[in-house]
């Protein structure tokens, strides 16, 4: 897991948007449009993100279609060191 974290967190461009993504589900889950208003970001750009973290197992949905809420999932809580090590390492490079 550590390995796609930093892979999908770093290795790619959209890595500081996957970031954000994840800092703002940390604070409380949040569907795809609320986290489009509160990160100013496409609702089709924060969907693509979540997918991507879906697909690698970083986030999970809870509920049905539209509504439906993204939260980490157990495999990403259980590496979350790592995940705040590469938040600041986004920090530092930006």
């Amino acid at each position: 897991m550590e390995g796609v974290l930093w892979y999908v967190l770093t290795g790619t461009r959209g890595g500081p948007n996957r970031v954000r993504l994840l800092r703002a589900l940390e604070e409380r889950p949040r569907n795809a449009n609320q986290l489009a208003e509160d990160l100013d970001l496409d609702y089709k750009t924060v969907r693509h993100h979540l997918d991507v973290l879906m697909d690698n197992g970083v986030v999970e949905t809870s509920g049905d279609d539209y509504g439906a809420v993204y939260l980490p999932t157990g495999r990403a809580r259980n590496n979350w060191e790592t995940i705040e090590e590469i938040m600041e390492q986004v920090d530092t490079d930006g």
